[in-house]
Formats: structure tokens, sequence, C-alpha cells
């Protein structure tokens, strides 16, 4: 499907969903969402509604610099990545196949368009004709499958696309299945899956995907030998200090030109006060994200506010593979429902958000599925330690030191301290932190806002999950988490869903108490957007005079 989309060539759960959408049963974005995954165009999408696709911002001056305070972590081999910070800084030279919009819809970047069969198990992929990398080569097809076999690889440890395309994956090898990416031609490519797959486009989307060129060296740090198809290369990556971003020489980039010279990002630590500070006296333009009392401080400057509704959260989970403090379920029950998500949200987050209900789904996502209130019960938790013989056993639950971060952490400790548990709180660096994310037996870790519910269940609790830090391995839910990522129906994917939610809570290895709006600052006159995923898409920024 191109950009000029008819309707007779749409999908045809496009249909379906306009019906949903003029029933009422789904928000606009929800129906953006919906329909620009399937390949419908956001000109499109927008049109199947009676409404015109928003336009462009007009341009502005090309030229200028803007500096953004932002942690500046080390670049690794973006299918690594994991945390959206790294993947921001090598957007500017590495780009996508798919990009995740702020308003919901899907848009083609490396790819100009693409179909999928009516069961999503196949497929096509239609490459942007014009594209050069910055050293001259032409983006073809060629890349496209090389680097899904980098992406579908499941021996390479930390591999953070691995568990992502499980219909593309032989299970045997642990890599790209014989004939499940074909090559039909230069500028063309065919996915061939072995179970239907909803989440495939998302995926695509999502920041470890970034698309590297043939001479990358797998594990390699990207900004060594930036080849990429952007418009800017990075002249400056020093970890916990600064990068700077320059628009790639003697390279047509073929979005046009890019309006700003350069783009710096400086790193403040994860101390939020040390941020305003630097907003106060002109050391940076705009920011990654504003949290807590710190929204209003950057009001008080003039800075323009922006703000977004997303299901980013924090979890605080409980490991059972690294400790047998958590193996008990009846354990785990107990330490989830000693803590009330509404207070973790108010002294954690300012109540800038909306309560959670420990199964890592919201009401933002198309199959979210509303379960019965859980009632907390602070008394349940001492009789359950000392029925597993802990009631004197030392606990400990770990976070980062971001102010919010350590403050909602601080709560969860809090309460389960005063409902009997021997706990204490760990505040540790970024530096040491993220060393073990994975490993630790008690911790909170935030979560980034992605469109789909079963994208962060399906990395998080499978078994087979790269991001998997609880340790849970449930047959029920493997298997229910296949079913829904063959459904591409919403609501059919919802009545599976309450089976996935239902086991998540039952488990009782996380509490999930909020999610969260969103804040950034940016001076007036400085153009930037907030991103439900905190994606910085260089090449809509700017600086009008």
């Amino acid at each position: 499907m191109t950009e000029t989309n008819r309707a007779a060539a749409l999908h045809p759960a496009a249909s379906m969903h306009v019906d949903d959408f003029s029933a009422g049963k789904i928000s606009r974005r929800e129906f953006l969402t919906r329909t620009t995954a399937l390949g419908v165009s956001a000109a499109a999408a927008y049109g199947l509604i009676g409404l015109q696709s928003p336009v462009k911002a007009e341009a502005h001056a090309t030229g200028g610099i803007v500096r953004c305070g932002m942690e500046v972590k080390g670049t690794k081999d973006p299918r690594l990545a994991d945390w959206p910070h790294i993947a921001n800084v090598y957007r500017g030279w590495l780009e996508y196949l798919i990009q995740y919009n702020a308003d919901g819809t899907f848009e083609g970047r490396l790819l100009e368009s693409w179909e999928a069969n009516a069961d999503a198990t196949q497929y096509t992929l239609k490459v942007r004709p014009g594209v050069t990398w910055n050293n001259g080569d032409a983006f073809t097809a060629d890349d496209v499958v090389r680097n899904f076999a980098r992406w579908a690889d499941g021996n390479v440890e930390g591999n953070a696309m691995a568990s992502r395309f499980p219909g593309l994956v032989d299970e045997a090898t642990k890599t790209l299945r014989e004939g499940a990416v074909v090559k039909v031609d230069d500028m063309t490519v065919q996915l061939n899956l072995s179970a239907s797959d909803v989440a495939v486009v998302p995926n695509l989307a999502d920041y470890p995907a970034a698309v590297v060129h043939s001479s990358f060296q797998d594990g390699e740090d990207p900004s060594v030998n930036p080849i990429g198809t952007g418009p800017y290369v990075p002249q400056e990556v020093s970890v916990g200090q600064k990068a700077v971003l320059v628009r790639a020489p003697n390279h047509t980039w073929w979005g046009g030109t890019a309006p700003l010279d350069e783009i710096h990002y400086i790193d403040f630590g994860t101390d939020p006060s040390t941020m305003v500070n630097l907003a106060a006296s002109d050391e940076i333009d705009c920011n990654y994200e504003t949290t807590g009392d710190f929204i209003d401080q950057l009001d008080t400057l003039g800075w323009q506010k922006l703000e977004v509704v997303t299901a980013s959260t924090i979890v605080a989970r409980m490991n059972s593979a690294t400790s047998e403090l958590y193996k008990e379920k009846a354990v785990r029950q107990a330490v989830q429902l000693a803590v009330d998500p509404a207070v973790v949200l108010e002294l954690g987050y300012n109540n800038l958000g909306r309560t959670g209900e420990n199964h890592h789904a919201f009401p933002i996502h198309p199959e979210y599925a509303e379960l019965p209130p859980q009632t907390i019960n602070a008394a349940g938790l001492v009789p359950a330690l000392e029925a597993a013989g802990l009631k004197d056993a030392e606990f400990e639950l770990i976070s980062l030191d971001d102010g919010w971060e350590a403050s909602t952490t601080a709560a969860i400790q809090a309460q389960l301290k005063d409902a009997g548990m021997n706990i204490k709180h760990t505040v540790m660096p970024g530096s040491t932190f993220w060393n073990d994310w994975q490993k630790y037996p008690f911790s909170s870790t935030t979560w980034n806002h992605r469109p789909l519910a079963v994208q962060n269940m399906s990395l998080a609790y499978t078994s087979t999950g790269s991001w998997n830090e609880t340790g849970m391995a449930n047959a029920e839910f493997d298997a229910a988490m296949a079913a829904a990522l063959a459904l591409a129906d919403a609501d059919a994917r919802r009545e599976v869903m309450v089976t996935l939610e239902k086991i998540l809570q039952d488990e009782g290895y996380i509490i999930n108490p909020f999610s969260r709006s969103l804040f950034r600052h940016a001076k007036e006159g400085v153009n930037v957007e907030m991103h439900p995923s905190f994606e910085h898409h260089h090449y809509k920024w700017s600086i009008t005079a």
C-alpha cells in the first residue's frame, strides 16, 4: 500500500476498525495505531474517519544548535540497547524501517510502505527508493534481510530483539528460519511467519531496531564508524558528559534538509535539580524529561511544557531465579497486596498518572481488559512470611537514584516495612544499577510506553522474553501470549488479555503501581515534541528565529 491508498486496497480489518471508531468503542489514537500498523498510510487512516491528516509544521529557518539535557550513556550495538537515551544519540545517523509517531500512527521511514495479509502471517515490505548510506552505498532489500538476521539471533547475549519475532525464528538454532525473510527483488522483502503476529510493525519501530550498514561489526560501538542513512553523524560521545551530533558532510539525506546544524546532549546525572540549574543558567534549551516538583520550577522560567499520556511505568519486581526469598507464590502475592498503588502514585509521582493493577497493562492499550479490583491486604504479609519461614529474614529493595524512581521505590518499601517486613531500600547510581538490572532479587525498573500491551508483556514475562527480570516461566502465560499475538482484532485479543493479566496478578511477581503522564520543557522558540516513548526525531527539531 502506498501513500495514495484507496479504500478497496485496504487491509480487511481496516473497515472493522472504522466501525469500532464510529461506534465509540475505540479512541481516535487507538484507531490510528491499529490501522497504520496494518500498512494503511496516516493520510488514508485519517481520511477513513473523515478527518484531514495534521498539516506538517511550517518550515523553520535552517541552522542553529539545540542543547538537550539528557544522560549520555555509552552507545552500543543497537540490538543490545536497553535504554532510550542510547537510541536518541544514534538516531542521528541510524534510522528505522518504521517509526511510531506521537499521534499513535506508524510511518514508513526506510520502508516506503508495507502490507499485512488477513491473519498477519505474511508481511510485504517495500523499500523506500532513493535512500543512500552516508558512504554512498544504496539502501536495498539486502540491508533489510541482513538486519532481520541480526535481530532474530537468539544466541547473542543481551539481544533485545531476539524474542520479538518468534514466527521468524528456528527454535532449534535460535536463528532466522530458512524462508522466513525472503528478498523478492531489490526493493521488496517478504516476511513469512510460522504463526500470526500483530506486533511485527510495533516491534520494528522500537528503539533497539535501528538499521545498521553491512560493514557494521556485531557488538561494536556504532559511533566508532558511523555509517548510517540519517542526516547527522556523531562528533563526540563522552559517556556521562556530552554527545554532539553534527550535520553529515557530503551526504544527501533522503528526507531533505534537517533544520538544525547540531544537537548537543548535556549530561546532568540523575538529580533533576541539576537539570533545573542548567536551564536557569542558560546551559540547555530543552530536556529529556521533567518530573515531580521540577515541573512547576521550569514553568516559572517561562519554558513551554509538553505533556503526553502514556503507558510508561515502573515495576518493582521479585526475581525467583536469583533469590530463594521469592520462590513461594504465597510470599510474592502477600508482598504485592501489601502495597497500595494509590499511595505510591501520590508519594512517588505527585499523582501525575493513574493507578496500575499489577499486570503491566493500562487503559491506553487497545487490548486492555478491566479486571475486578484487587483488595489491598497489608495484614496478610506477616502470616505469609511466617508460613514460609521468612519472618526474620532481611529483605532489600534496590532502585536507581533518579528522583521519582527513588521516591516511588521508597514509598513501596515504607508500606512493606509498615506491614511488618524487615526491608531496606538501597539506592544505586546508574553506573552501578544498570550493570545487573535483570539479576537483582528485588528491584524497581522503569518500562517505556509501547503501543500494544502484549509488547512489554512478551518481553518481560514470557519464558523466552529478552528482558525477563522476574524469572517467571509459566507455560499457560506463554501459550496465551502466542494466542494474543495472533489476533489482529483488539476486541478478540482483549479476551485473551484477561488470562494474561490474571496470571500476572496471581503469580505476584510484580508491583506495578501506576502509569505516567510524561512531561518535558523547552524554551520558547525551540521546537521539539514529547514523544510517548521518549523518542527524539531530530529531523523534526528546529528553532524559530
